[in-house]
């Protein structure tokens, strides 16, 4: 995806979730409600210009990533009060306990990188964005063997 052009936290939640939407079949408004509940329960913004929004969807069939680049860091009540301009989205199955949490575990260790998210704010097109998210490595990445599926 293009860098996402928006202008505040709401913003980037309505987009992710109408583009998620069209990716994966799932309801939009029920992607945007999870998302802005599970917000409601503190900031998804971790720190570093970095948001993981994630949440649970009775609908959901598996797992569900979706990463964006800001193209202007926007504010996201972030842990250290920074703006935020790398934004991974986790969808998860209503069930998907320790599954979610595994894929939450691995999204928080590949952005924790300062090299990859180096990579990731400099990276040319989504071809590259989307290579360096998908490269195998020892960790095998935030979904273990499971490649990302190519946007569309």
């Amino acid at each position: 995806m293009a860098p996402l052009k928006v202008g505040s936290k709401k913003q980037v939640l309505q987009d992710l979730a109408g583009y998620a939407a069209k990716q994966t079949g799932l309801d939009e408004r029920a992607i945007f409600d999870t998302l802005v509940e599970r917000e409601r329960l503190g900031s998804t913004g971790v720190g570093h210009g970095i948001a993981i929004p994630h949440g649970k969807l009775e609908t959901a069939e598996k797992l569900y990533g979706l990463f964006a680049r800001l193209a202007k860091p926007v504010a996201f009540d972030a842990i250290d009060h920074q703006p935020v301009d790398l934004v991974f989205l986790l969808l998860a199955p209503s069930e998907a306990g320790a599954d979610h949490l595994k894929a939450l575990a691995g999204i928080s260790r590949l952005l924790r990188n300062d090299d990859m998210c180096a990579k990731l704010r400099g990276a040319e097109n989504e071809s590259a964005i989307y290579a360096l998210l998908t490269t195998e490595d020892e960790k095998a990445g935030p979904f273990g063997a499971q490649k990302l599926p190519r946007a569309s």
